[in-house]
């Protein structure tokens, strides 16, 4: 909707690719602001449909995105995505002060929450243009409105109900490949390792603890320093298959049946298949998603084998292990370093990890390292 909407406003090209991405990522920070904010309790919002403190994840949001490589200039475009034309947001700007991304964004994410629906039908479309006359001038511009209307006619708006939205979108929307620097696809890698984590309340600084970790002992182990930050990338990046994976999986806090099991296991071949349409990314791909894999042919989601995977591959595996051993969750204090090496001893005596880096794991983070 907010692609449509913004080419009739003149929105093209690199800007139009910028518009999608800031669409797509509006409430980056609604999960991280429901944790901190909330502490988890939606109870309120689900009986209000309000958020206290709606401002809150409109910051960390924007603050989320000040590092990633734009085309163009998007500064509170997230911060501003829920200011009304009148000024009665959460802070106080009128439709002539607030980025016309974020106008466009605001409509659209607005349509999307009234007309929620199964399935699109007239009644959603005539539901959708009777909000739209209730709201203009007051909540969104008329400026938008008008152009929404213009984008849209009654069978424009029920192809949004379409299984084929995803290519719709893609078609219409430019997709430029960029050369990115070092410090552009860490910025990206912390983003989505920040998102990822905290999907869920238990793993709210699990994949940069792990990207830490294996820097560190690759470091540690005598590879050189372009390894090094590539493992960063891999740890960062190795859990972004769990986007894919529901919260209603991700948060049991019982034994997961043998189904669930499976659909959680399928997060490390998102991993692979999300990594791989990344150019030249190869190696950093199969570090990241080759951390449940096992020596003796018993992990997932590919069965390898020792003789296929290598070393940086070896690593990651055992940083993952050792991160959510000792890391805090909210459920539970992190493991002693002890007794989380006793299990990696334990791992590698079974044929699962490689005992050679678990001895690197106790020489570089051992008590007498610290």
């Amino acid at each position: 909707m907010s692609v449509c909407t913004a080419e009739q406003m003149g929105i093209h090209g690199k800007a139009l690719q910028d518009l999608a991405v800031c669409a797509l990522l509006h409430d980056n920070a609604l999960t991280q602001y429901i944790q901190e904010e909330l502490h988890n309790d939606t109870s309120y919002a689900s009986a209000t449909q309000k958020f206290p403190r709606l401002g809150a994840h409109c910051s960390l949001g924007e603050k989320n995105l000040q590092e990633l490589p734009f085309h163009t200039d998007v500064t509170n475009v997230i911060l501003y995505h829920h200011e009304t034309a009148d000024g009665s947001g959460p802070f106080g700007k009128k439709w002539t002060e607030i980025p016309l991304f974020a106008r466009i964004i605001h409509l659209c994410d607005l349509l999307d929450v009234t007309c929620r629906a199964k399935t699109f039908t007239a009644d959603i479309w005539k539901k959708a243009t009777a909000f739209l006359q209730n709201i203009r001038g007051c909540i969104v511009d008329a400026e938008c409105i008008d152009a929404f209307l213009r984008a849209f006619s009654e069978s424009d708006f029920l192809s949004i109900g379409s299984e084929d939205l995803e290519n719709l979108l893609w078609n219409k929307v430019p997709r430029f490949k960029q050369d990115l620097s070092f410090s552009q696809i860490k910025a990206l890698a912390n983003f989505f390792a920040h998102i990822v984590d905290y999907k869920s309340p238990f793993t709210s600084t699990h994949s940069i603890g792990v990207a830490a970790v294996a820097e560190k002992l690759t470091r540690h182990m005598g590879f050189d320093e372009e390894t090094a930050q590539k493992m960063y990338l891999a740890g960062a990046l190795h859990d972004i298959g769990k986007v894919a994976i529901g919260n209603e999986i991700l948060e049991k806090p019982d034994r997961l049946t043998e189904e669930e099991f499976a659909a959680m296991k399928h997060h490390a071949a998102y991993t692979y298949y999300i990594l791989s349409e990344i150019d030249d990314f190869d190696e950093i791909r199969d570090w990241a998603a080759f951390h449940h894999e096992r020596l003796d042919g018993s992990g997932y989601p590919f069965g390898k084998s020792a003789p296929d995977l290598n070393t940086q591959e070896r690593i990651m595996a055992c940083a993952d292990i050792y991160q959510a051993l000792t890391e805090s969750r909210p459920y539970k204090q992190g493991m002693a370093y002890e007794k989380a090496y006793q299990i990696l001893q334990d791992m590698a005596a079974r044929g699962w990890i490689d005992s050679d880096i678990v001895l690197q794991i106790h020489a570089c983070f051992g008590p007498e390292q610290v």
